[in-house]
């Protein structure tokens, strides 16, 4: 049997998976900013990392998986002004910051479940563990390589290439950056004077007086940089090194960029072997983005209510749709596309209950009447699952190979060849790893008995949203909820206690 490799983006390289303690394994998945909705762009690295997460399971490993949630202190990217988008947000819809956090925490987690992801093992806050990141700044500080400005502390990225490029770990190695290319394409930004060079990261801003999400620290009142909330966490619940560290590749820089040099200086190793990115989605071949008019939220697809879809898209058509793709290749959602994946999934699954019905015992096998050439090619099909799946996870070969069983599974249900045409040992390893790969690898499941369930969750979406429009006077929002609602069979009508009631009409 083949070992797993996977594909490091930091050595550029596939390796073979061997994890720090056999048998366990520890990986750190970076989480959502709950500054607002999630959107099609989170759809892709939790499923991704999902799919990672069931087939360590099923090779045998203990896996502590940790993922968090960003509630405080997210940065824009490099390149942009700094802002607090929890604080900035929680203005914008008047509610206080902690009740937008949970509220969007909420609305991800019924996301998730839509999706059919497991629940990471521990889901720590950055909020939660700020007494982490200020002992993590304070041990940089003292060993040089951080610095104090006006209430802000700065890491000095200048120095640590200097001293840690001789231990093989320097700034730049993740995402191939060379350090002088940095400060060339660096923008001048608020408070750069702050700064001794350009490319200096905050891990420590001071927070004006306008800022409602603050804490105390030994540099005054601020709140904590993006990146040094992910080293805190994840050495505190997998160690000062773990196995794998995983996100979306618009990750790699800044931001694991920094992760790995605060952890190096903190423990003097690099914080995870296995760096794994998933690759980047476009809408219609364009990035998603505001500029577009196409990001796409999670209610907005499974309802089709948005102006690039034309008709709703079931959370198991996007879940299946992003493994027919391997994760490290670009991924363009177009309507064709899903529609396509939509009709896929259900020859799929329509096949895999049939042979799930089936039982051997029903069958009258007999070695005389085996169709050589087919039993053999059936093995053979089963047999390169697990060799994909272990080259560095091609969900992509493996459904290809499925779509090929497919046609003898629904023969044999129709009768056109004879279940005899194959050994019984064949037809059982066919059942067994088509429930393994489908359902317990790839997570897909029935819709059939979840749509009335999965319609009422969105219902309520809605009408959630539609109550907070209503609440700030944006009629406008309330008004276009109510109308298309109506358009779809669906009436909404305003109790007097405030609830919101639908019918079909």
């Amino acid at each position: 049997m083949s070992s797993l490799k996977v594909y490091n983006t930091l050595t550029r390289q596939k390796e073979e998976f061997i994890s720090i303690t056999p048998g366990l394994v520890g990986m750190y998945v970076c989480g959502p900013t709950v500054s607002g909705e999630s959107h099609l762009g989170h759809a892709r690295p939790y499923i991704t990392f999902d799919i990672v997460y069931r087939y360590l399971q099923h090779l045998g490993y203990k896996v502590r998986f940790v993922r968090n949630i960003t509630d405080a202190g997210h940065f824009e990217e490099e390149g942009r002004e700094a802002e607090d988008k929890i604080s900035k947000k929680a203005v914008l819809e008047k509610l206080e910051p902690m009740e937008l956090v949970q509220k969007y925490t909420n609305l991800f987690h019924w996301a998730m479940k839509q999706f059919n992801t497991i629940e990471p093992s521990i889901e720590p806050t950055a909020t939660g563990h700020i007494v982490e990141q200020i002992v993590m700044i304070e041990k940089i500080i003292r060993d040089g390589y951080a610095y104090e400005t006006n209430g802000s502390v700065y890491f000095d990225v200048e120095k640590y290439n200097t001293d840690f490029s001789k231990k093989g770990l320097p700034y730049g190695t993740l995402s191939g950056r060379v350090l002088d290319d940095q400060l060339d394409t660096t923008r001048d930004l608020d408070n750069q004077e702050e700064k001794r060079n350009k490319q200096d990261f905050a891990l420590w801003k001071k927070a004006p007086p306008e800022h409602i999400m603050r804490w105390a620290s030994p540099w005054g009142d601020g709140f904590p940089g993006w990146h040094i909330e992910c080293s805190a966490m994840s050495a505190k619940y997998l160690g000062d090194q773990f196995d794998i560290h995983g996100g979306g590749m618009d990750l790699q820089f800044p931001h694991h960029e920094c992760e790995i040099a605060q952890s190096a200086v903190c423990n003097d190793k690099m914080a995870a072997r296995y760096w794994i990115h998933n690759n980047m989605i476009t809408i219609n071949g364009k990035k998603m983005g505001k500029s577009y008019n196409n990001v796409i939220k999670l209610t907005e697809l499974f309802s089709g209510n948005h102006p690039v879809l034309k008709q709703a898209y079931s959370p198991m058509t996007v879940r299946f749709f992003i493994l027919q793709t391997h994760y490290r290749s670009t991924l363009d959602f177009g309507n064709e596309a899903l529609q396509a994946a939509e009709k896929g999934l259900k020859r799929l699954w329509e096949a895999h209950e049939a042979l799930q019905k089936m039982s051997a015992k029903d069958f009258e096998f007999n070695e005389e009447k085996t169709d050589i050439e087919l039993d053999s090619k059936v093995s053979a099909l089963l047999s390169e699952l697990e060799e994909f799946m272990n080259d560095d996870l091609n969900t992509a070969k493996v459904l290809a190979n499925i779509f090929e069983i497919v046609p003898v599974i629904n023969s044999i249900k129709d009768k056109h060849i004879l279940s005899s045409a194959l050994r019984e040992e064949t037809f059982l390893e066919m059942q067994l790893k088509m429930k393994l790969y489908v359902e317990d690898i790839f997570g897909l499941k029935s819709e059939v008995q979840g749509d009335n369930a999965q319609m009422e969750g969105v219902l309520r979406v809605l009408i959630e949203l539609r109550k907070q429009a209503k609440a700030k006077k944006d009629y406008v929002t309330s008004d276009t909820i109510r109308k298309q609602l109506l358009e779809l069979g669906i009436a909404l009508k305003d109790e007097k206690d405030g609830n919101i009631t639908y019918s079909f009409v």
